[in-house]
């Protein structure tokens, strides 16, 4: 049987559901070395959306290793400007709080997360902090001798993930779907916001090649009010109802976010989703107050590991559901993202499909791919890792 140091001392592992908060107030972490490299990635295919065109990936990756020799990993995504930080700035932080690391004495893992948040606060620094935090949360599972999915709740080892289709033509867009289909994809994420009219084309050309497959749309801000709730009128003209309709309008349109919200669900029986709009905790609380949305998605990169679990506690207790997502990122963040989503089982929407975007995978060994199941059979921490040398 394995065992793992906690506390300094050896107990049995593995164990599937340890409690995350009895951890952070018990496990000592003693980190010997901490550094982060660029993590840089070819697409298949540019990534187009109203905010945002993506021609490459510019992460950075961290590895921490632990007195004991347990080693774990984490990303930093980083996608202007959604993300606050460029790949530079990133780096720079990262390099920071990794010294930091190296001088710091052992202490409980609270206490050292929230030393972190400390050195990188706010949504300023959020995307950096997530891939810092999960770079000790891993290396702590993995001295555990538990995964992941084990340390968030255990409630599943398997996630199902949606899949995106980005801007592109309606020719595109169908021969995409039917891609799609043959692989088992049951729920299609649609890129929408920048031409209504090109919007309903692609949306038909979509249904058309894959008729029964459910859809989201998301706007990423870029529609108003009223164009927002002309493609739900038009869709539901042409029978075609989303299952959910993700940030419609811009992130400070608050007012505009919470009409689409009611006349969507009042009119078209659909749900509409906060991501832009939730970036921390003071952010859902105001969703919640004034029923701006049906649904927060929940990043690590806009939040971070702990910031991301206040929101989940907080939504959670106020009848929200909850969506999880991500930015661009390789099976390394993602597989973070889908053990908590296993863990936690809380999820009504998954949309962690990144990796898949690809056309590199430097991921070791890490979660099963079939399809849109992502599966987790790895024994200890996030179970991925990186050829160090080679990045």
């Amino acid at each position: 049987m394995a065992s793992s140091s906690f506390d300094g001392k050896t107990m049995a592992a593995p164990v599937k559901n340890i409690g995350f908060k009895n951890l952070i107030d018990t496990f000592i972490v003693n980190v010997q070395k901490a550094e982060g490299k660029a993590l840089n990635l070819p697409l298949i295919s540019p990534i187009n959306a109203a905010t945002v065109k993506l021609e490459e990936v510019r992460n950075v990756a961290i590895r921490i290793e632990l007195s004991n020799g347990c080693v774990g990993w984490g990303e930093v995504p980083v996608l202007p400007p959604i993300t606050a930080e460029d790949q530079p700035l990133a780096m720079a932080k990262v390099a920071e709080t990794c010294q930091f690391l190296r001088k710091s004495p052992s202490m409980t893992l609270g206490s050292l997360l929230g030393e972190i948040g400390r050195i990188l606060p706010g949504h300023a620094y959020a995307s950096v902090r997530a891939g810092v935090e999960m770079a000790v949360i891993d290396a702590v599972a993995y001295s555990m001798g538990v995964p992941l999915w084990g340390v968030f709740g255990g409630v599943s080892c398997t996630i199902t993930t949606d899949m995106t289709i980005p801007i592109v033509s309606s020719l595109e867009a169908a021969r995409l779907a039917s891609k799609y289909r043959e692989k088992g994809f049951q729920t299609l994420k649609l890129k929408v916001g920048k031409n209504l009219n090109g919007d309903i084309e692609v949306l038909q050309s979509i249904r058309a090649a894959y008729p029964d497959c459910g859809f989201i749309l998301d706007a990423n801000e870029g529609y108003n009010c009223t164009e927002a709730i002309q493609v739900l009128q038009t869709l539901h003209e042409m029978k075609l109802t989303p299952i959910l309709f993700e940030q419609p309008v811009h992130r400070d349109d608050l007012e505009g976010l919470g009409r689409v919200t009611q006349i969507a669900k009042e009119k078209y029986g659909v749900y509409v989703a906060a991501d832009e709009s939730c970036r921390g905790l003071n952010d859902a609380k105001l969703i919640v107050e004034r029923k701006l949305a049906d649904v927060v998605n929940i990043k690590l990169a806009k939040l971070g590991v702990l910031g991301a679990l206040e929101v989940i506690e907080f939504a959670r207790a106020s009848g929200l559901h909850l969506m999880i997502g991500g930015m661009v990122e390789s099976r390394l963040s993602m597989g973070f993202a889908g053990h908590l989503a296993a863990g936690l089982g809380c999820f009504k929407f998954i949309d962690l499909d990144a990796p898949l975007h690809l056309s590199e995978d430097p991921v070791v060994e890490g979660y099963e791919v079939s399809g849109p199941v992502y599966k987790f059979t790895n024994a200890r921490g996030s179970g991925g890792s990186l050829h160090w040398d080679n990045i």
